[in-house]
């Protein structure tokens, strides 16, 4: 064999591939960033999320910082270059199909996911997609199957999208859809880029969720929630006139889980208010979300686990909204741990609500906590007051 000169010619492109790797060589430091956090938070209550944005402001390197930091794969699937039959399966008919039906074959990236058990789904460009492909996305985002496969529970979904003004190709999101998402807006900060430029990307820690914090959180979360529907049940679904905006965030029963998974997880990991109000708003909407933030920031509930571990030193709120928000927390509370003692103390709190003339705002709290009754516990002094109302409803039988 001749060996040539050209044989040991250095590769012409190893200098310019390692310049390039120089310069993708980079590192992140903490730094408050209210629309990363607000991703991290929406990841950690397991609810999709969309991100709009214009093309190349770094949404997709920001799922790829947060799939690192999960230490979870992350699965790209460009949504607008895709049929109906890659998310919905394709027919695979075995050798009885009369008695084993015909299963929905999953792609490649669902068979990973599932292997894996862990991971991020990211569907770009979705606001690309034709409504075909939108349609068969409800069953992905809403319920994580993909055919006959089920991705695991661990499994996040994020999607971007582009405004259909910028988008190729582009569509208003179906209502049915928008409405399975938190949407978030993904803006750029000059000030963050120009740092970027020089190696250095903000990074925002995912939220940890104290165990100590959760049954306080959730009850919490319930009262917020419940309080503000009953005060404002014209919120509780209202679908936008227009296609732009039922393309977005607006306010229904789904969104509302949603936006109260969000406030839990919040309360919970004390995350910060600007990442849970960008959450909540991109949950129920604008109107409906800022709604419930004015509302959050007068409502400044007691904490229900301590007012039930001291019933007597507690002093019932004086305003009839903040009234009916703290007795459903308080029921929330005893309902997530419950012994006779909670019960009890349950009973004491809405007691309260007798002694200062409202009982009819503690009607409802009152069935709720009667229903909770272990049949082996004898009835409080406290649930004298509703007794009538509690036998008429059917929650106490006329002999108790």
């Amino acid at each position: 064999m001749n060996v040539t000169d050209e044989d040991f010619a250095p590769d012409p492109l190893a200098a310019a591939d390692e310049l390039v790797r120089r310069l993708g060589s980079q590192r992140t430091e903490p730094a408050a960033n209210p629309q990363l956090e607000a991703l991290s938070l929406a990841v950690s209550a397991n609810l999709p999320v969309l991100l709009w944005g214009e093309p190349g402001i770094g949404k997709s390197a920001g799922l790829q910082q947060l799939a690192a930091g999960l230490g979870v794969p992350l699965e790209t699937v460009i949504a607008s270059v895709h049929e109906p039959s890659d998310f919905a399966g394709l027919p695979i008919i075995g050798d009885d199909p009369a008695t084993t039906g015909v299963p929905m074959a999953p792609p490649d990236w669902a068979v990973r996911l599932a292997a894996a058990g862990r991971g991020v789904l990211f569907l770009d460009e979705l606001s690309s997609a034709p409504p075909a492909v939108q349609a068969a996305l409800l069953r992905v985002v809403l319920e994580r199957r993909v055919g006959s496969l089920p991705l695991p529970e661990p499994v996040r979904v994020v999607a971007a999208a582009n405004p259909p003004s910028s988008a190729a190709d582009g569509w208003h999101l179906s209502p049915p859809l928008a409405n399975r998402f938190v949407h978030l807006q993904w803006t750029h900060d000059p000030r963050t880029v120009a740092r970027g430029m020089a190696g250095t990307w903000p990074a925002a820690p995912l939220p940890l969720v104290d165990p100590a914090r959760v049954p306080s959180a959730v009850a919490r979360a319930r009262g917020v929630v419940s309080g503000f529907l009953t005060a404002r049940p014209g919120l509780a679904h209202h679908l936008p006139g227009d296609a732009e905006s039922r393309g977005h965030a607006w306010p229904s029963p789904r969104t509302w889980e949603m936006a109260l998974r969000l406030l839990a997880v919040g309360y919970a990991a004390g995350s910060d208010q600007k990442a849970v109000a960008a959450a909540v708003i991109g949950a129920v909407g604008d109107g409906a979300g800022l709604e419930l933030l004015a509302y959050l920031e007068q409502l400044d509930l007691p904490d229900p686990d301590r007012v039930l571990a001291n019933p007597d030193a507690f002093a019932l709120p004086e305003r009839g909204d903040r009234q009916l928000a703290f007795l459903t927390a308080v029921v929330s509370a005893v309902q997530s741990d419950l012994t006779r003692r909670r019960w009890e103390a349950g009973w004491a709190v809405l007691a309260k609500a007798v002694d200062a003339g409202v009982p009819d705002v503690a009607a409802r709290a009152a069935a709720d906590l009667a229903a909770l009754r272990d049949t082996d516990w004898p009835v409080p002094s406290g649930i004298d007051a509703f007794l009538d109302l509690l036998q008429l409803s059917g929650a106490l039988p006329s002999t108790v």
